[in-house]
């Protein structure tokens, strides 16, 4: 504001010299010493990162000083009667309310109005007679000033207290945020801790059963066999549900390498191909040219194939599942379809969560598992479509570099 105003007041000098008098070479000397102040504030605050509360008040008083003693110069080498001048004294007070306290706005009112009387009397001492009205109108113009630097404090210091205060909500919504975090952290344990209780029990409650039983018959006997059969068979999918267990609560970090996303995509549509055949369903792969990414691609591999097995799965006898690779944007997404659909909305919701499942056989932790690996590589697995004639999973990766691309 005090440089606009400078500026202003410098080019009305010196364009409308028929309406404001020849301008003398002092009150334009006055000019351009308190237009290069400004500037250099200006620009000295570009250039800082961050100010402390010393530094600004010391800058604060620095500059009402010095538009002070520029608007009393500009007043005194007018050479003339008028107040108007006197309006270059507003921006120290606005200064002095927005970043100083209560006291300081007072002290610079109170300095500012001193000028003002001072000037008056000055003038009148160089050019007698004394006009006692000037003196009326130097009152009146000290009150706006004061009136104004109060309210102005007022306004700013009451916005002040609404940031302060906003401050403190957001604060105490943060911590509430990150206690909630922590208690939904402790449910989803306590939820895993239940469900992994679950699993287990049920397998070893049939080991258990099963050789209880063999015990009761001759270790020859067919019962026997079958009992022992039973056991060897629950404790194979124990070992693979501990496996499952382990690999979601504890994944691998990938171990990257450049590679043709387009070759994974490839691999898994031809290792699905028999077992889809013997459910009657066809595996169609689509893939585009310039699928590089830095993946570890036997996790992706992994990822892939359990997605694609689930489709596989829900698909009906002559059916399609298509395995799709594609560049959008930054990234490369591997689609998996099936025509079998849609989702129940309350299955969808919850197809990511570990330990959900609609299979009497599985885990629920296939999906779980592809996510965790897919969001290690910097991407995510989404149900991007769940239509009637189209059930579709996205997964993403970030594309490599091109730079990188022609380097190979």
């Amino acid at each position: 504001m005090s440089l606009t105003l400078l500026v202003l007041l410098f080019l009305a000098q010196l364009l409308w010299p028929k309406y404001l008098g020849e301008p003398h070479r002092p009150l334009l000397a006055v000019l351009a010493a308190g237009m290069a102040a400004n500037l250099g504030e200006v620009m000295w605050l570009n250039r800082r990162q961050k100010l402390g509360w010393i530094g600004v008040a010391r800058l604060t008083w620095t500059m009402i000083a010095i538009n002070l003693a520029v608007a009393f110069g500009v007043a005194s080498y007018s050479y003339k009667q008028d107040f108007q001048n006197l309006a270059l004294m507003l921006p120290p007070i606005f200064q002095a309310a927005f970043r100083l306290s209560l006291s300081a706005t007072i002290l610079t009112v109170t300095i500012s109005d001193a000028l003002i009387f001072f000037w008056v009397w000055n003038y009148f001492r160089v050019h007698p007679p004394v006009d006692p009205n000037e003196y009326i109108g130097a009152g009146t113009i000290a009150l706006i000033f004061a009136v104004t630097g109060l309210l102005v404090w007022a306004l700013v210091n009451h916005l002040r207290r609404k940031q302060f205060a906003l401050i403190r909500s957001l604060a105490e919504l943060e911590k509430t945020e990150a206690k909630l975090r922590v208690e939904e952290k402790l449910a989803a344990v306590g939820r895993f801790s239940s469900a992994i209780a679950h699993e287990i029990r049920n397998p070893v409650a049939m080991i258990s059963s099963a050789l209880a039983m063999a015990e009761n018959h001759d270790p020859g006997s067919q019962a026997s066999r079958e009992m022992r059969a039973i056991a060897t068979k629950e404790a194979a999918r124990l070992e693979k549900m501990t496996t499952d267990f382990l690999a979601y609560a504890r994944p691998r970090s990938p171990q990257r390498v450049r590679s043709n996303v387009a070759d994974t995509v490839g691999y898994i549509a031809d290792i699905l191909r028999p077992r889809a055949t013997e459910s009657g369903i066809h595996v169609r792969c689509e893939c585009g040219e310039g699928l590089w990414a830095e993946i570890d691609a036997g996790q992706l591999q992994q990822a892939v194939l359990n997605v694609a097995m689930n489709a596989v799965e829900a698909s009906r006898p002559g059916g399609t599942v298509t395995l799709r690779g594609l560049r959008s944007g930054t990234q490369i997404v591997i689609e998996v379809d099936n025509a079998n659909g849609p989702i129940p909305a309350a299955t969808a919701a919850c197809i990511f969560e570990p330990f959900f499942t609609t299979k009497a056989s599985g885990t629920g932790l296939g999906l779980a598992i592809a996510r965790n690996i897919v969001l290690a590589h910097g991407g995510d697995l989404v149900l991007a479509e769940n239509g009637a004639d189209l059930v579709r999973f996205a997964l993403g990766v970030p594309l490599s570099a091109p730079k990188e691309e022609g380097a190979l």
